[in-house]
Parts: structure tokens; sequence; C-alpha cells
């Protein structure tokens, strides 16, 4: 512990934000440049606890008060060296987990949490600045191929990992770039697509494989490649959309939350699309679902000049602090405020869409509304509540079921949950030499779950392919690593 007073002599600051005026006119990363000095003395703050609960907090189990130290040692390649022993892309998690390590952070008890996550990405930046990450040779190659299917966190992080361990790892996207969620699913003001390609090219350089547009199930069968590889992941996220089955559901102008970002992602990267344009521009938004995907939909609508925004949520609002039955450690259920937000939003609470209505058209120009009352796990209606907001444009972002089952995982035969996911016994599925991982076998989950659960699955196709006796096996608090 290189301060013993950090945590009483400094408070909790981060890096300063481009104003809400200045960022909606682009899709660049809200931060603006920060000194190093500042990450050095949020580095101070760690109490390097004798129980880290933010151990616990995070996922991936990231060794947080050892890095802590090394930079505020300015150490920055053993912080380097110490972050990646856990986490194979803390240039994701740095910019877009909602950090529940920090929600564990002894000193979150009575003060502001360490700020965990910009350290994280602060470590990370360095690294890449000073060339302390560079390709890699794999040497010993053992000739063992891995076929992954699915190009998001999950998929990326298990295909680092085999790659590493000497497999030869190809993975599939049905997409035009790698990827996945990072690349069409979250907008470029919270991830810069420059970011996930500087990966994508580096784990190329190491002798990964990404063969995009190609969906396996339709493109290629389940069958061939089965026959062309030794193993299979399967890593396609939960793609399934929730729905909103209401009167008017079919009206022009109501669409699922992916459809409107993904397309501004290709919008944003020159990548040309097939489908009907889909703009928010001088368009009455409502997004209904209080979300991340929610907010990512307002940053995109104000960028695109909508006219007004609302955003709708089931549940009833937070409170400003942690109640008596949300004590620490646990997540803080608290009322918050997204940066996209931030940018101008009316939120509403407690609010149940009854029918979306249109015109002679068949388009889309409002929603009726009820406001709910909650009892317990259960919502009433409020008599005389009724309400109906003016809407060109309905973004449904009220989260994802499962994993799509026509083509590849029905040619696989594979046994599915009770909620659509693909069942695994320790991310091996009902078929030998058949594993899955992430959203596709837990449910929509959180960007951090999914790399944790591609190291994990990366560990049990080892212990397949080389009859238990595989490299990965280096067991750190969490995940596995060579």
């Amino acid at each position: 512990m290189g301060s013993v007073t950090g945590f009483l002599n400094t408070d909790r600051q981060l890096p300063k934000t481009r104003g809400t005026k200045e960022r909606i006119t682009d899709y660049k990363e809200l931060y603006v440049p920060h000194s190093e000095e500042l990450t050095v003395k949020q580095a101070s703050r760690c109490m390097d606890c004798g129980v880290p609960f933010c151990h616990n907090g995070c996922p991936l189990g990231n060794i947080i008060p050892d890095f802590n130290d090394a930079v505020y040692q300015e150490d920055w390649e053993k912080a380097a060296d110490l972050l990646l022993e856990t986490n194979n892309f803390p240039e994701f998690t740095g910019r877009i987990c909602p950090a529940p390590c920090e929600g564990s952070c002894v000193l979150g008890i009575n003060k502001p949490p360490v700020a965990i996550e910009h350290i994280e990405k602060s470590i990370i930046e360095k690294a890449f600045k000073k060339n302390y990450i560079t390709p890699v040779e794999v040497k010993n190659r053992n000739n063992k191929k891995v076929a992954i299917i699915g190009s998001g966190p999950a998929g990326m992080a298990a295909g680092d990992q085999l790659n590493k361990a000497g497999y030869l790892v190809t993975i599939f996207e049905r997409d035009p770039e790698p990827g996945g969620l990072l690349r069409f699913g979250i907008p470029d003001f919270k991830l810069e697509k420059w970011v996930v390609e500087r990966r994508v090219e580096l784990m190329k350089n190491e002798g990964v494989e990404f063969i995009t547009n190609c969906n396996v199930g339709v493109d290629v069968s389940a069958d061939k490649i089965l026959t062309e590889y030794d193993a299979l992941m399967l890593a396609g996220g939960a793609t399934v959309p929730r729905d909103v089955p209401t009167t008017g559901r079919n009206l022009k102008g109501v669409h699922f939350a992916m459809e409107f970002l993904t397309q501004q992602n290709k919008r944003v990267s020159d990548i040309d699309f097939k489908e009907e344009e889909l703009l928010a521009t001088d368009k009455n938004v409502v997004v209904i679902g209080g979300g991340d995907t929610g907010s990512d939909c307002i940053g995109t609508s104000k960028r695109q000049g909508a006219k007004s925004v609302v955003q709708f949520e089931l549940l009833m609002e937070p409170p400003k602090v942690r109640g008596n039955n949300n004590p620490w450690p646990e997540w803080p259920l608290i009322f918050r405020t997204s940066s996209s937000q931030e940018e101008g939003c009316d939120r509403k609470w407690s609010i149940l869409t009854k029918a979306f209505i249109g015109n002679k058209k068949g388009e889309i120009e409002g929603i009726q509304t009820v406001d709910i009352e909650w009892k317990g796990r259960k919502f009433e209606e409020i008599p005389e509540s009724e309400k109906v907001y003016p809407c060109d444009l309905a973004l449904l972002a009220v989260g994802f079921l499962h994993p799509q089952k026509e083509g590849l995982l029905t040619q696989l035969n594979v046994e599915l949950d009770d909620r659509g996911n693909v069942k695994a016994d320790n991310f091996k599925t009902s078929r030998e030499g058949v594993f899955t991982a992430g959203d596709m076998r837990r449910g929509q989950s959180l960007v951090v779950w999914a790399i944790h659960e591609g190291r994990e699955a990366a560990r049990e196709v080892d212990l397949f392919l080389s009859k238990n006796e595989g490299k990965l096996t280096s067991k750190t608090s969490s995940g596995y690593h060579l």
C-alpha cells in the first residue's frame, strides 16, 4: 500500500466530460484528456483492505488493490501485467462496465468508492501507448482446431485464451465486422470502434482467424463445422428481443432498440445497410425501457436531432441512497443518471404502455399509458391516470429473451433450459465437443460477465481436447490464465 492516508486526503475525482451541447454534435467519447497525476492520486485512495471485497464484486476477480498500488508507484508495466492476468480486454470494461467492483469497495461504506474503472482504463491505455502490448508469437501449436460462433466479448475472450494455449482458433461472425455487441450495439460515444478494431487486429496478428459475413447454420451448416473442427463453442449471445405485445404494435415507427442502434453504428463507420433508414431527426421519440440500452437510444436520438425524448420505466424510481434492505457490499440500487440522460430526456417512472396509437397512414403518432403502483412484486394500475404521449418513433429497449433458435441451434439439436438459453453443465452442452458461453448460456448480462464466461469455457475446451491435461489450469482469484 503506497499511501496510508490517501483515502483520507484525496476525494474521488473522475476526468471531466465534454459539455452536453458540444458532445451531442458528434459520436466521440465523452471524456476530455486528463493528467497522469489525477489517476495516480485516485489509485492512492485504495486502502489495501485485509479482505478486499472488490475482488468479490468483480466477475473476473481482478487483482484490484495490487494494480492500484502499482499505479500509485507509477509502475505502469507492472499494473498492466496484473490487470491482464484476469481480464483479456480492460479497454472494454474500463469504458462500459457498470463497475460492480466499486459497489463492493470497502471505502464505499461511508465515502465515495475508489475510481477503479477509471484506473483500469488508464492502465490499459498507458500500456498500449508505451508498447507494453504487442503481438505475442504463439509457440508449440498443437494443430487442434476450435470454432467459435460469435465474436462478442465471450467469443473473443475464449478465442484469445485458446489461441495463446496453442489451438488454431477461428471465430465466425454473421455481421460484417467482428466485435458483436461491442461493435454494433454500443454507440461510439461510449466505445469508439477503433478500440474494438485495435484489439481484433492484435488477435489476428497473434493467429486468431475471424470469418465475417458468415451466419453458421445458414451460410454454412453446423455439421460442416463439426466435421472440420475438433471443438465448437457457441457464443452468439441473447439476440431475441423482448417485445411489447400491445395494441398498435405493428404500426410504422415502432422498432426494437437494437435495430436503431445497429444501423447508427454502421452509419458512423460508413458500413452499408440494406434496411430502410431509421432516424430520430425532428421526431418525438419515446424509449420504452430504463436500462443501458434505453440510455444508448436516448444519446443516439439526441445526436440525430430528435424533437423530444421521453423514457418510460416500468419500475418505481429508486432512492437517492441505499435502503436498509440493500446493504453494502451488495450492488447499490440507487438513482443514477447516465451520460445520455444528462443530455436531455424526460424520465417517467412506474408507467405502463397500454397501446400504440396510429394515424390513417398506419404510422405511430402517440402512446397511451397508465401510471402504476407497485405492491411488492406486483403492480396495480392507478385509476384515471391514463395519458397519451406524442410519439413519432417508439424504441423498445426492454431486454432480450434468449438466443435465436432457428438455424444453428436447431441443426445442432442441443438441449435448452427453461428460459430458452443453451443448457450447459460446466459450459458443456448436451452434445459432445460443443460448448457454450456468455449470454447464450446465462442469458442477458454484462460485458464483464461475458469475458468471464469466455475464459472459463475456454478452460473446459482445453481440458476436453487435451484429455484433462490442459494448459489453462493456473487458477487466479476467478478465471484461468496461461
